[in-house]
């Protein structure tokens, strides 16, 4: 425990607080991080679409008829090849479509949200075929979930700045945990869970008497996102304002160990990953007390669960 709260006070201590640091917009760092240049962030565009032509291969169509699950091939510049579940635009052009179609079609990304159009069947060269995925990833889907109130085993992370620590390490404070990639670009998806994380820690900051509560955003891309990328990634979040709030990454065996317990559906296949979107809060005592699934909370939801286990600490000690 002594080891994991002295890396997060070496965190918070080494750089200027401000708790009204605004967040910035990520999207230069999505396009300079893999050459691994500096990264400059400036204010966030408005307004500002982009579309990218790729082609991938359907693995899945997902519940509601509104999304598609696609192993897409590299968009250079935007985001890596992955397996990830788009939003549809226009829900007719999946008609006539099966799991294994070559497809070919547009993504398009705003600031806040991002989809796919013009969909239609291709030709199969150059498109990556499905992969299999690791064994340890695969098993997560024969695993119970925990509930409330349960506790969550340890496990060992590497922070953004070159500590180790472990979740055992924030006990004695609620703590709130998501999962994400900096390769990820897509607004709706890792982006969103950190801004998120962001407007929540505000709120909580400006609440009184209210202290013992932590952020932690979880990588499941050790190999890529070493300390020095964890760390210009979350200042592209976080400014300067570290407050509370912390980036690590975990190994591989890690995430597959605490991936069924959370209902956190990972996978590499290849290199490309899978995943869905799992953000769960701790009590004090490192028990679960609330999941959050997909996208669709609130940051004042976070904030409010948040508060809600802290005070679980003022209960425990009576």
């Amino acid at each position: 425990m002594a080891q994991g709260l002295i890396c997060v006070a070496l965190l918070s201590g080494c750089r200027q607080q401000r708790e009204n640091a605004p967040a910035a917009s990520v999207s230069a760092f999505n396009n300079t991080v893999a050459a691994g240049t500096n990264v400059t962030v400036q204010a966030a565009p408005t307004n500002n679409i982009r579309s990218f032509s790729t082609r991938g291969v359907v693995r899945a169509f997902p519940p509601g008829g509104k999304s598609l699950l696609v192993r897409h091939e590299d968009i250079p510049g935007y985001m890596p090849r992955m397996t990830m579940e788009f939003d549809v635009r226009n829900t007719n052009e999946l008609h006539g479509l099966q799991i294994g179609d070559t497809i070919a079609f547009q993504v398009v990304a705003t600031e806040e949200e991002s989809w796919i159009e013009h969909i239609h069947r291709a030709s199969t060269n150059d498109v990556p075929q499905a992969g299999v995925a690791e064994p340890a990833a695969a098993s997560i889907l024969h695993a119970s979930e925990l509930k409330s109130g349960e506790l969550l085993p340890d496990a060992e992370l590497l922070a953004e700045n070159g500590c180790t620590i472990k979740l055992s390490g924030f006990e004695g404070q609620a703590l709130a945990f998501t999962f994400i990639f900096t390769r990820c670009p897509l607004p709706n998806f890792c982006p969103r869970m950190n801004q998120n994380f962001y407007r929540a820690r505000e709120i909580l900051l400006r609440e009184k008497g209210i202290t013992n509560w932590h952020f932690l955003s979880i990588s499941f891309d050790p190999d890529f996102d070493k300390p020095g990328v964890l760390s210009r990634y979350a200042w592209s979040y976080r400014g300067e304002n570290s407050n509370r709030w912390l980036f690590a990454s975990a190994a591989t065996n890690v995430v597959a160990g605490m991936s069924p317990l959370l209902d956190f559906r990972f996978a590499n296949e290849g290199g490309s990953f899978q995943h869905n979107l799992r953000t769960v809060v701790l009590d004090p005592q490192r028990r679960i007390f609330k999941h959050f699934q997909g996208n669709s909370w609130t940051a004042s939801e976070l904030a409010q669960a948040m508060k809600d286990a802290a005070a679980r600490q003022e209960t425990a000690a009576r």
